[in-house]
């Protein structure tokens, strides 16, 4: 099997991930899944699509991410993965939609709007 490479987005965040026959280690802009992300949640969103095929210990992740906070990096993160695995086995999709692996969350910051302090928050005003 060759590498397969598929494109996760979330928010800010771009994650580019090389899928590779393997044993299931995940190096992230060249640093270990743990190093990177110390937090056992964020590690476990990731892993996410990979458990639930049981292809845990099956795959080499590769992944190159920028932009974003933590949460944006592994939840792009997870959709990359998803696209992978999709691309090497296309039946593996119906189990990853079921679990919303598949849905790009395209919830992003509204931007700022002028004569307000933010988007939508107006300020403070009184009658006096």
């Amino acid at each position: 099997m060759e590498v397969v490479h598929a494109i996760g987005r979330r928010k800010a965040a771009v994650a580019r991930v090389y899928l590779s026959e393997g044993t299931g280690k995940i190096t992230i802009n060249k640093r270990d899944l743990k190093d990177y992300f110390p937090s056992e949640l964020v590690q476990f969103v990731v892993k996410q699509p990979l458990n639930l095929l049981n292809v845990a210990e099956k795959y080499d992740v590769k992944v190159n991410v920028y932009g974003g906070g933590f949460t944006g990096q592994s939840q792009a993160l997870r959709l990359a993965i998803a696209r992978a695995l999709v691309k090497i086995n296309a039946e593996d999709k119906k189990a990853l939609r079921a679990e919303g692996f598949i849905t790009r969350d395209s919830r992003v910051v509204e931007r700022k709007k002028p004569g307000r302090p933010k988007a939508r928050r107006r300020f403070q005003f009184s009658k006096r």
